[in-house]
């Protein structure tokens, strides 16, 4: 086809060699047909949308299972944290209403800074925890993560750096 790139060609090939067993994979993984469908499409918009030299492939499937494992895993993820969103909003003894934008917006952002706190280090996370949701001060966090004060100052401009990014992100987006 004219305007191919060669990467595209060799995701066009993959997908035409491997997309059903990859369905078939999945469903037999996840137990539900049409999600198997939609993350075996997803994996190979991945694969085009972070281009990749995939002529050095060992074994394609192999590839392939890993990409739509981890896309497994972020589903996974996310379905845990949109469900504690519903539980929090179901515990709510006055409904709060909200459209299902709203909701989609809540749940992305909940899951950015899931994702936000896998990436930092694990003092650094806890410490982010401890102070916006155990409402500590810093001393007694320091006291607790067994560190300087100053330290868990470094700690929170670091992750609120990262948070700052996140809200740069969402404005961005719905602008």
């Amino acid at each position: 086809m004219p305007g191919m790139t060669p990467q595209s060609l060799s995701v066009e090939t993959l997908y035409s060699e491997h997309h059903g067993w990859l369905q078939n994979w999945l469903s037999r993984r996840l137990g539900c047909p049409s999600l198997a469908a939609d993350l075996a499409q997803d994996t190979f918009v991945r694969l085009l949308s972070h281009p990749r030299q995939l002529n050095n492939l060992g074994t394609p499937r192999s590839y392939l299972r890993t990409v739509a494992g981890r896309l497994c895993v972020d589903f996974w993820r996310r379905q845990s944290v949109e469900q504690a969103w519903l539980e929090v909003l179901a515990s709510r003894p006055e409904p709060l209403a909200i459209s299902p934008e709203e909701h989609a917006i809540i749940v992305e952002t909940f899951c950015e800074i899931d994702e936000m706190l896998q990436r930092l280090p694990k003092k650094v996370a806890a410490a982010f925890i401890l102070s916006q949701i155990e409402g500590l001060s810093y001393k007694k966090i320091a006291v607790k993560l067994n560190v300087s004060e100053r330290t868990i100052k470094n700690y929170m401009a670091k992750a609120m750096l990262e948070c700052m990014l996140i809200e740069a992100r969402y404005h961005h987006s719905v602008t």
